[in-house]
């Protein structure tokens, strides 16, 4: 008959080996160091292709921008886009064309309105990028106007 009270000899003496509980300071060290440089070589790129990705957003939104304009305009019997006409207008009302959070572009900004344009000949629907302001020098700073390629 077995016993299963006893202990094997095998079993004991794997009991009085000592278990390695923790990393070295050295292993973490490199383990950080590791880690530190694949964050340095490939977090630039990932910046900016979101950069990149956000701009194409940006483009989008502006030509829909534009397009429900131009509905707004026809179901509204406008010929010509209004000099005072504000996109708000099109957030308005029991069947808004556009939600209020789609009047902001990609980087938080809102969306402008310039009439007549200067790209295309009625308005203009512009981002002014990431910077907010007019014009930029860095792709994600430039200006995105519907129109505009």
């Amino acid at each position: 008959m077995i016993n299963f009270t006893s202990r094997s000899p095998q079993l004991r003496l794997s009991s009085h080996r000592p278990l390695r509980r923790a990393f070295t300071l050295i292993e973490v060290i490199v383990a950080v160091t590791i880690v530190a440089i694949v964050a340095a070589v490939v977090a630039p790129r990932v910046m900016r292709y979101i950069g990149s990705s956000k701009t194409k957003v940006a483009a989008t939104q502006v030509a829909s921008i534009a397009q429900q304009v131009r509905l707004y305009m026809v179901e509204s019997g406008m010929s010509r886009c209004p000099t005072d006409f504000d996109l708000v207008v099109l957030t308005e009302g029991e069947d808004p064309i556009l939600d209020a959070a789609g009047l902001l572009d990609p980087w938080g900004n809102p969306f402008v309105l310039i009439v007549p344009g200067n790209v295309n000949f009625d308005f203009d629907v512009m981002s002014y990028g990431a910077d907010g302001q007019l014009g930029g020098e860095l792709s994600e700073d430039k200006d995105v106007v519907n129109g505009k390629k």
